[in-house]
């Protein structure tokens, strides 16, 4: 018969990060820096892009050209629209013995602009907003917002916008109604009292001088917008203008042991991936790092998982080396990382303990996703580390990344209170490292 202290080493231990690996910490901390700095300059996926290719180029990647062979080491990257990386570094096997993937989203909830957007009611001026993503509309009012995103004039030329982010730039904000005259509003639902139609942002609020015409404060606004960018309300038509927080990555607690930003999700995983890529030497197997759009809504478009951008990469690769793609595909492996809630005592009836996420106790590997009996799920076993620095779990959700012919394994980082405006909380710098 075994001893009480024999059984309870039979039980499974979820400990955090500072106690089983508590060396990790300092270097975790100085790890999130550059991601804090990441979360700044990337609010959108085509800010993420950008900021990934100087990363990368700092690096030594070079293009890389359909058809070539490349030298095992060798760090190749292409980009897909300005809204998808794809980053490799070739391994000294062919790659018909597989190479690994490690995939991330770089696109986030927010609220975008519309084709025709401006519009002007008792003197003030407007912009209507389409959410996207996984947006709770009752967290976007009454905080500094930002405009971000191009616009292609007439002529085919394209102008970059970045309004709210320097100290001494405007910001906008969309309105809430005052506490004493919000009881109706305080009867309704936490998804009535806010809805889609109520996310109009503030632009401006000054007229024209001329008193005779009419929508004077609209006037305005496209007189000073096609003074600063030479563009029309036409324009618009052909813009893609995000509005995102306005707010940059601040340290949480007196610790600093978490981090409130936006766009954690899924930035807080697209950065280590794209780190680990870089940081990739003379690997066996042909590492590969996708940073790809549209996960927010679904992973359709030319820039989303469910088109064949990254398949056409593959194959251009196996291609250059002479390997057949299918047998490649056959032996391959991916990481699909994504974040998932970490548990919050404050909301304990929204989660499940036994099997749910803990922040700092490393990254979450999902035995399965999906939802109404794990329909769409992936599941594989993989081994345990050392250090402690992963945790178990599963979830009721979709992937929406996976696809056939890979072994898919599901990486997510903790994170509490959702999708948030700014994640009051936000991921532990160890989980953060741990990717």
């Amino acid at each position: 018969m075994k001893t009480t202290e024999e059984l309870k080493n039979l039980l499974y231990k979820n400990e955090t990060v500072a106690d089983a690996a508590p060396d990790a910490i300092a270097a975790a901390q100085d790890f999130c820096e550059g991601y804090k700095t990441f979360l700044d300059n990337a609010k959108t996926e085509r800010e993420a892009t950008a900021y990934s290719e100087k990363l990368l180029t700092a690096a030594g990647y070079q293009k890389f050209v359909p058809g070539t062979s490349y030298a095992p080491g060798t760090k190749v990257y292409t980009i897909n629209r300005e809204k998808c990386v794809l980053a490799a570094t070739i391994g000294t096997k062919n790659l018909e013995e597989g190479f690994h993937l490690n995939i991330a989203h770089i696109d986030s909830p927010r609220l975008d602009l519309r084709p025709v957007p401006v519009f002007e009611k008792t003197g003030i001026g407007y912009l209507r907003t389409h959410y996207y993503g996984g947006v709770r509309k009752y967290q976007w009012p009454t905080i500094p917002l930002a405009l971000h995103g191009v616009i292609y004039r007439a002529d085919g030329t394209k102008v970059n916008v970045c309004i709210g982010e320097k100290d001494d730039d405007p910001v906008f904000c969309i309105t809430d109604l005052l506490p004493h005259l919000g009881a109706k509003q305080s009867a309704k639902t936490l998804a009535e009292g806010i809805t889609a139609e109520d996310l109009n942002v503030i632009i401006a609020s000054l007229p024209i001088e001329d008193k005779d015409a009419e929508q004077r404060v609209k006037l305005n606004v496209l007189g000073m917008l096609n003074e600063a960018y030479g563009i029309t309300e036409r324009d618009f038509t052909r813009a893609e203008i995000e509005v995102v927080p306005a707010y940059k990555a601040r340290d949480i607690g007196l610790d600093r042991a978490m981090i409130g930003a936006y766009g954690h999700d899924d930035r807080v995983d697209a950065y280590p991936a794209l780190m680990a890529e870089i940081g990739t030497k003379s690997p066996a197997y042909t590492s590969v790092c996708v940073l790809t759009d549209k996960e927010e809504t679904g992973s359709d478009g030319v820039t989303g998982l469910n088109s064949m951008y990254t398949f056409h990469f593959l194959q251009q690769l196996c291609a250059g080396q002479g390997a057949d793609y299918i047998t490649a595909c056959k032996a391959a492996k991916c990481l699909s990382a994504d974040v998932t809630a970490a548990y919050d005592p404050t909301f304990a009836d929204a989660f499940e303990p036994d099997n749910g996420t803990y922040a700092g106790r490393g990254v979450a590997i999902y035995k399965y996703t999906g939802s109404r009996g794990k329909s769409g799920t992936s599941a594989r076993q993989l081994p345990d580390r050392s250090d402690g620095r992963q945790q178990r779990c599963v979830a009721d959700r979709r992937d929406g990344q996976a696809r056939p012919g890979r072994r898919w394994h599901g990486c997510e980082v903790c994170r509490q209170s959702g999708h948030r405006h700014h994640r009051h909380r936000r991921t532990r710098a160890l989980d953060a490292l741990s990717v």
